[in-house]
């Protein structure tokens, strides 16, 4: 078996290949919205088992309506689920949403908090939602969002040996160098949607393709 890839010279690598391919949809909706952590922070929780563009297409009709936390208290569940459909588990996520907009105006004056532990005390935000809050729309440094592509690919590139999201964070803050944290999400999620996907990888026509060890890839998927 080839050994792990170099975790930085990779990484500096998928950043080079990324230039030409599309990116994913919450960092769209970060650059459209200036860096709105509201807009951030509700994209990336409609993301979750969702496909980018049911995501972004769901999150800017709600946006057209309730583009922030005051006007989204405001909206029933029920024209939440029909804003937002068809993305996975909408019914909950509306709950969700509504809960988490009606938190942000009374206790934080209808502002996104900053922080990790303040985040994780609104309905339906994880680590992942967390993660990439912090570093889409506050430009953190200090954090790594993990979700199935990061996941995927650091274990299937050998940097990492993980059951599960949460695992995988961790130990990536162990392997990756500092100056990378808040760019592993984005390299990897990109590459998985378009390239080392995760069932069939592309790997014909992967930059990486004669060093990657493939930990777990059965078959690759053909190139055109």
């Amino acid at each position: 078996m080839r050994p792990p890839l170099p975790v930085a010279p990779t990484l500096k690598r998928l950043g080079v290949a990324i230039r030409s391919l599309e990116l994913p949809a919450i960092e769209k909706i970060g650059e459209e919205s200036m860096g709105d952590a509201f807009q951030v922070l509700v994209s990336t929780m409609l993301s979750a088992q969702t496909k980018d563009a049911v995501t972004l297409a769901s999150s800017l009709r709600l946006f057209a309506v309730a583009p922030d936390p005051a006007s989204l208290a405001r909206l029933t569940t029920s024209r939440i689920e029909k804003l937002i459909y068809p993305v996975s588990f909408y019914r909950n996520k509306a709950v969700h949403l509504k809960e988490t907009a009606r938190i942000l105006v009374r206790d934080f004056a209808g502002a996104v908090p900053t922080t990790m532990d303040a985040l994780l005390t609104l309905p339906g935000v994880g680590r992942k939602t967390a993660n990439l809050t912090l570093i889409v729309a506050c430009r953190s440094r200090d954090n790594i969002c993990v979700d199935t592509h990061v996941h995927r690919i650091a274990n299937r590139f050998g940097w990492v040996r993980t059951r599960m999201p949460e695992q995988t964070e961790r130990a990536l803050y162990e392997v990756a160098p500092r100056r990378w944290w808040a760019t592993i999400n984005l390299h990897l999620v990109t590459w998985g949607q378009h390239v080392c996907k995760p069932v069939f990888p592309q790997c014909g026509r992967c930059i990486l393709n004669d060093t990657c060890p493939k930990i777990g890839v059965v078959r690759e998927g053909r190139v055109a």
